[in-house]
């Protein structure tokens, strides 16, 4: 595995983990002076509630994503013994995007994440460790950019809320996309999908070396490997970030579910591995390819894709 195991931390204590490095040095941004709060040692202790965050350190977890950090923290336990129910990621985004920190969802959907405003950090650990709020609710009250809460308005597309933990096999490592099928009643939807993204090669990929001279660069060509597996009947967004093997930078993934059948345009159900792992989106698919070839030229963000409730989305402008 190319990332050390996280510690595991104290009864009470909730891992902070650096991700960003400049020199083999820990780039925190503005974080530990916006969430406030009082340091002890490594543990920094957050408002009345007396939040402990111990902050990790260490170049081995340089670029660490949310969707890796379950299998990075080894063992279950009960009771006392148990780890917490969440982990929280100071990453790029937080140093140089101005984002909130990463909330990782250790205990309903393990790897999917959502972020939180900084100054409210405190206030939203200490009601997830006293019950009183539960992942799930910070997922549902998500705006189109991840944050929980935020002012960027609603998804017009909410994922489905993954049911009681199930077992799905990892998915294969690619730098590219994937192209996952999920939904298997319908074979002429799922061969016409197929058609429309430009065929399956011999190696088991879709869109692959497409002639420049034919790209159109408004509905830019998908280039993904195809899974086309049973074990990943029903697998849902929340579902995915943990499933990515963390070999390789994966851009994207795109689940061909139930919708991708039965809705006009062979809908794809986009997942980000990245800013808010599990976040979706509900794209044509002949715009995923653009999606996709935009994350990987840092062009646009993947909430740039995400329809807004009551707004018609810009490329259907």
């Amino acid at each position: 595995m190319p990332f050390p195991e996280l510690p595991r931390p104290a009864p009470g204590d909730v891992l902070l983990v650096c991700t960003c490095y400049e020199d083999g040095e820990a780039r925190w941004g503005g974080l530990l002076d916006e969430v406030g709060g009082r340091r002890d040692g490594d543990v920094l202790v957050l408002g009345d509630a007396g939040v402990r965050l111990r902050l990790v350190e260490g170049t081995g977890w340089t670029y660490l994503h949310g969707g890796n950090v379950p299998a990075l923290l080894t063992g279950t336990g009960t009771g006392t013994d148990a780890p917490p129910p969440v982990a929280v990621l100071a990453d790029i985004s937080v140093v140089y995007g101005g984002d909130g920190p990463l909330l990782v969802d250790l205990a309903a959907t393990p790897g999917r994440g959502v972020r939180v405003p900084s100054a409210r950090l405190g206030e939203i650990l200490a009601a997830l460790l006293a019950g009183t709020l539960a992942f799930d609710d910070l997922v549902d009250a998500m705006d189109r950019r991840g944050m929980y809460q935020g002012d960027h308005g609603r998804p017009a597309f909410r994922a489905p809320t993954p049911p009681p933990r199930r077992s799905f096999p990892a998915l294969p490592s690619s730098a590219a996309a994937l192209l996952v099928r999920t939904a298997f009643a319908d074979e002429e939807g799922w061969s016409a999908l197929l058609d429309a993204l430009g065929r399956q090669d011999e190696d088991g990929w879709v869109g692959a070396d497409p002639d420049p001279d034919e790209i159109d660069v408004e509905h830019y060509p998908l280039t993904a490997l195809i899974v086309d597996d049973r074990s990943f009947e029903g697998l849902l967004p929340g579902q995915v970030p943990a499933l990515v093997p963390p070999e390789e930078h994966t851009t994207l993934v795109a689940l061909a579910d139930a919708r991708t059948f039965t809705d006009p345009g062979l809908p794809l159900t986009v997942v980000d591995l990245y800013d808010a792992p599990g976040h979706a989106a509900l794209l044509p698919c002949r715009q995923v390819g653009s999606l996709a070839v935009n994350l990987e030229l840092a062009n646009m963000d993947f909430h740039e894709f995400v329809a807004e409730e009551g707004v018609t989305p810009w490329w259907e402008g």
